[in-house]
């Protein structure tokens, strides 16, 4: 299955509810802190949703609660693969996804054999407090070199206007989080970020 080249990634079942049927194919439920039955929730909803659109539904982090869940996809940063059952979610059938900022980080996702790597910040971002310093676009190039025909995840300060750029320097997918759920019209932006993808889909 071809990822969408639009991956929005929003921390609630709502966001899903609420941008989804504008047409996104690709959603990663990103959710830190909530107790298990409020996470099984969640999952559960985004998957009835993301069914019922034809969308992609990727869990951040919770493995175990994906399995559970039956879902296709799981994305595990390099703290979560250090301490995930990798063999477990394989066995299970779930794809995997990855997150990359080094080089040493990317050797031990590629050693996991992943489904997509993201690399990440390209540009700065306000996301989150990050140790590493934008990317730049030369490094998707870079990366693109070492992953090869597994599909490569831009992520970092993304927005409508840079997006051509992380295309045409080897990127298969550009990720979303802040361009859209901070602008003041998430689902104009959203459909902006469709309109703006469609040539890569």
């Amino acid at each position: 299955m071809k990822l969408d080249p639009f991956y929005l990634i929003v921390d609630s079942a709502a966001w899903i509810e609420r941008l989804v049927p504008l047409g996104v194919k690709l959603v990663q439920l990103r959710i830190k802190d909530m107790d298990e039955a409020g996470l099984r929730r969640e999952i559960r909803v985004a998957k009835t949703i993301c069914a019922r659109h034809g969308c992609q539904l990727v869990v951040n982090d919770y493995w175990r609660l994906a399995i559970d869940a039956g879902c296709d996809y799981v994305h595990l940063g390099q703290e979560d693969l250090a301490e995930a059952d990798v063999a477990a979610i394989r066995h299970a059938g779930l794809k995997l996804g990855l997150s990359t900022h080094d080089d040493a980080e990317l050797d031990t996702a590629l050693a996991a054999a992943p489904d997509y790597v993201a690399l990440g910040p390209v540009y700065p971002t306000i996301l989150k407090a990050m140790k590493w310093a934008p990317q730049g676009l030369d490094r998707i190039v870079e990366w693109k070199k070492r992953v090869g025909t597994t599909p490569l995840v831009a992520i970092g300060g993304l927005n409508v206007e840079r997006i051509s750029g992380v295309f045409a320097h080897g990127a298969d997918i550009a990720a979303v989080v802040t361009d859209i759920t901070l602008n003041a019209d998430p689902e104009a932006r959203t459909r902006q970020w469709l309109a703006a993808t469609a040539e890569w889909r």
